[in-house]
């Protein structure tokens, strides 16, 4: 089966709608601590679900990663590893700058980064500039980022419309300086997630060999980028655990504990998933109750798993995207925004803004469907010039 673009578009779309609606079921979690729930739904998300998926879509997996190259299991893991360290600095982006400027600067290095710097390593930049197709999606990433830019505009212009005190409370820490190195660093760190993708090439292709559909190639990518992901989320659990003395909500809801969602104050991850989250800031309950821990853990794995479907989706929609599959983080990106912008005007987090900040939040989504259209047509005009 050839590559097909409107295919590839059309998944990456629900790709980026999972990653928008994974906080959801976090929403149903009481009672527990951010790094407990994380952890809870993050080994359903990096260990369960890679695993058993690649197991059940692709040939021999155990056979596949035993015999892949060292370098092909070490690179992917390892830039797993950093695209876990875009998430401990992701906060510290959101201190400095704030929710709304400091998401569209981390985005947008995180998209820049992660569709460009591949296609530089590999040497296929120049070959971009020399013809029709790769110079429409060079334009469509540019546009992608712009449509990053007039989200963190619709932001900005919402934040100025809060009362004084709210307002105050939220440039409390500015510092444009290092909040930009800081957002620099996470976005890079972000971006990495790509670079492991990438960095997996040669398992695609061993397992292509072991009889693996085209479609499920990047599965067993997966199970070695997000490993790496889940060290270092697990470190970093562990250490809050252990500051906070949070061990025994794994067993128990501690008494007393509030009954207020887990999701209504979640915590800013990472570049990639920032989108998603500001969104359950804005989000209303969704259930009231009592804590309990069977529900908790329920609704975590639920958490999980559709954060998981991001990366499932991203790698089938990848293998439609011909020649140009680095286009495919631009397609990601833009499509996490636009369902998360999606979402918030579903949940009426828009209600009440003036004109000028509602028309920059219509302005963002026709920005961002436009970019992926366009990307879409450059791979396009590749396969069938």
């Amino acid at each position: 089966m050839g590559a097909n673009p409107l295919l590839g578009v059309f998944l990456h779309w629900l790709g980026g709608l999972a990653s928008a609606s994974f906080y959801v079921p976090y929403k149903k979690v009481r009672g527990w601590s951010w790094e407990i729930y994380w952890l809870a739904g993050g080994v359903v998300s990096w260990i369960v679900m890679p695993w058993l998926m690649a197991s059940l879509l692709s040939q021999h997996l155990l056979a596949v990663l035993h015999e892949a190259p060292g370098s092909a299991m070490f690179w992917p893991f390892f830039f797993g590893l950093l695209w876990g360290f875009g998430g401990l600095t992701f906060g510290l982006t959101m201190r400095y700058l704030g929710l709304s400027l400091g998401m569209a600067v981390a985005l947008g290095y995180t998209a820049v980064f992660g569709t460009l710097v591949p296609p530089i390593f590999h040497g296929q930049f120049g070959q971009l500039l020399t013809q029709r197709s790769g110079i429409i999606i060079l334009v469509g990433v540019g546009i992608c980022v712009l449509g990053i830019l007039f989200a963190g505009a619709a932001g900005i212009s919402k934040e100025k419309e809060l009362p004084e005190q709210q307002k105050l409370a939220s440039i409390e820490e500015f510092n444009l300086k290092l909040g930009l190195a800081v957002a620099t660093f996470c976005g890079i760190m972000s971006s990495c997630f790509a670079f492991g993708l990438d960095a997996g090439t040669p398992i695609k292709e061993l397992t292509l060999k072991y009889g693996t559909s085209t479609m499920w190639q990047g599965l067993p990518v997966l199970v070695v980028v997000l490993m790496g992901g889940f060290v270092t989320n697990f470190v970093w659990c562990m250490i809050l655990s252990t500051r906070n003395k949070t061990f025994g909500e794994y067993l128990r809801i501690p008494e007393g504990a509030a009954e207020t969602a887990a999701g209504e104050h979640p915590r800013l991850e990472n570049a990639v998933d920032a989108a998603s989250t500001e969104m359950a800031i804005e989000a209303k309950s969704l259930t009231g109750g009592k804590p309990s821990i069977t529900v908790n853990y329920l609704f975590s794995a639920l958490a999980g798993a559709t954060w998981y479907m991001q990366f499932f989706f991203y790698t089938m929609g990848e293998t439609q995207m011909g020649r140009y599959k680095f286009s495919s983080w631009t397609l990601h990106m833009a499509s996490i925004i636009i369902f998360s912008t999606l979402w918030g005007v579903a949940l009426k987090e828009w209600h009440g803004v003036s004109r000028r900040t509602k028309s920059l939040v219509y302005l963002t989504l026709l920005t961002l469907i436009g970019s992926t259209v366009i990307v879409g047509y450059g791979n396009y005009l590749a396969i069938h010039p």
